[in-house]
């Protein structure tokens, strides 16, 4: 079984190209491109983005938070094998 975790500093938005890697729970809409380098990087390994395909409210997303907390970003991300991705309950 493979798992990667890290802080990416990728935002991987809800764009339709990334569902089957990415899902459709992601805190925000369009990708950086950390985000689209990253997905990419999974795509090619087999791996999905499991941090983003779980529904949680907003505030339980976000992973980063400036310092005037005004801006939040769900960066920190959670990657596994496709072969293995149900037996993931929850991120």
């Amino acid at each position: 079984m493979k798992i990667l975790l890290g802080d990416f500093n990728a935002k991987v938005g809800s764009e339709n190209i990334f569902k089957h890697t990415v899902g459709n729970d992601s805190l925000h809409k369009d990708s950086n491109d950390n985000g689209v380098g990253m997905v990419n990087f999974a795509t090619s390994k087999n791996l999905v983005v499991k941090s983003t395909m779980f529904t949680h409210q907003d505030i339980h997303k976000y992973t980063w938070t400036s310092p005037d907390e005004k801006t939040h970003n769900q960066i920190d991300r959670i990657l596994v094998d496709m072969r293995w991705h149900s037996s993931i309950l929850d991120v």
